[in-house]
């Protein structure tokens, strides 16, 4: 097996268990087998796509093993992208599945674009005893410039603790046509496997959420396989990418608007409630919305200003400073410290935002994480799907059927559904 040098190289390879990997007897040959005689009828025969001494590859083909008169028991693949940075290098070992009768492999992921590749295949013998060993050697196609997928941003980012709402955002600096192969490249796992689904927001942007919040107290790991998978024509990812982060507690706010309340839990025991203030509901824009929030970024002080969103005619502008202000949506609702509303806890009396006292909005904003839920009630106004994360308000049904696989991911371990290689290039999932 080894492990990754501190280079530019990505390995990858399997171990078969309980079989060894020492040779004793070696006969490697162009065909993977020893040539005339006897010896050759009991010696495997391995064979290896891309041929040995092919150029400009394509990176997405993907690399296949088979045996015959033997059973293989060790593949690896050696990546040298030249002049890559040791920090872009790939932190992944590349896995393949083996088939049942242990005659053939085929990796599971692409291949870097522009690097010199050797596999190595080895395979026991059928009869006789002995090893045999082929080893490829050939080059992938650079990525283009200006047609070299790179990631834009991610939510959330690597080391953070966020709550059990959740969701994983990845954004793409380049278009995305061929959603399937690029969803499949992108691996979820948790601690406590669920199923999930990624779905494409645009052409750059795939979120992915499970099916029921986030289990508490656990990590949970994207896998961006994306070096040299197409994902338009002309276009491949470029580097492989690893996300790891923490679920916390399970925090959860409950608000009926009318009862002027927000009731906070943790673990499902209640721990404090907070009288509030919420919209006056004179207008759709000052209702505050019914539905199920994710608490998103949060600012220490923040300028309340009416010019960064649409008034209803008639309305009075406002610009305020308020404190520990946490957004709730895109549309401009926030839970904040409003100290200047006397109506706290009696009446609803807001431009639409979670009106709160200095003591309790300050604790809100201490307390609470990123991906907290917010569940919000009593109101005509229904929070839109797409209105900041509110990605909780479609069913999984609803949510599953937009995933350009079509099936859901478990988040067990497993690869998921469908298949990083695509389609053949000139197709398109798009007419």
């Amino acid at each position: 097996m080894g492990t990754i040098p501190p280079s530019a190289l990505r390995r990858c390879g399997i171990a078969l268990a309980a079989l060894a990997l020492a040779a004793t007897a070696c006969t490697p040959s162009e065909e993977g087998g020893a040539p005339g005689g006897d010896t050759a009828s009991q010696d495997a025969v391995i064979t290896i796509a891309p041929e040995t001494g092919a150029e400009a590859v394509a990176p997405d083909t993907p690399v296949t093993v088979t045996a015959e008169q033997g059973t293989l028991t060790g593949v690896t693949v050696d990546q040298v992208v030249p002049d890559q940075p040791e920090d872009q290098a790939s932190p992944f070992e590349m896995t393949g599945t083996l088939s049942e009768d242990g005659t053939s492999w085929v990796a599971d992921w692409s291949l870097a674009p522009g690097a010199a590749v050797t596999v190595t295949a080895t395979a026991d013998n059928a009869e006789g005893g002995g090893t045999t060993e082929l080893v490829h050697e050939f080059t992938t196609a650079d990525a283009v410039e200006g047609q070299r997928l790179e990631l834009s941003h991610n939510f959330p980012t690597s080391g953070e603790t966020v709550g059990v709402g959740m969701p994983i955002t990845i954004g793409f600096d380049l278009p995305v046509t061929e959603k399937a192969a690029v969803e499949s490249a992108l691996k979820v796992v948790s601690e406590q496997g669920v199923a999930g689904s990624w779905r494409w927001l645009d052409d750059k942007t795939a979120v992915f959420r499970p099916e029921t919040y986030w289990e508490p107290y656990q990590e949970v790991s994207v896998e961006m396989h994306l070096a040299g998978v197409r994902a338009a024509e002309g276009v491949y990812g470029v580097r492989d990418h690893r996300l790891t982060f923490e679920v916390g507690r399970e925090l959860r706010l409950n608000m009926n608007v009318p009862d002027h309340e927000m009731v906070v839990t943790v673990d499902g025991e209640e721990t404090r409630t907070i009288p509030v203030s919420n919209g006056d509901g004179t207008s759709n824009f000052s209702t505050t919305s019914s539905g199920t929030h994710v608490l998103m970024e949060r600012h220490e002080k923040l300028l309340m200003d009416s010019d960064t969103v649409e008034l209803p005619a008639g309305r009075d502008g406002y610009s305020t400073e308020v404190q520990y202000a946490v957004r709730t949506s895109n549309s401009g609702e926030f839970l904040h410290e409003a100290s200047y509303n006397s109506n706290i806890g009696s009446a609803n009396t807001s431009n639409g935002c979670t009106n709160m006292r200095m003591d309790d909005a300050k604790w809100i904003f201490e307390n609470t994480l990123m991906g907290d839920v917010l569940d919000t009630t009593g109101t005509d106004r229904v929070k839109e799907w797409h209105n900041g994360w509110g990605y909780w308000q479609l069913s999984w049904d609803e949510w599953l059927a937009e995933s350009a696989t079509g099936e859901p991911q478990v988040t067990d371990g497993s690869n998921p559904p469908g298949s990083p290689f695509g389609q053949p290039a000139g197709d398109s999932e798009e007419e």
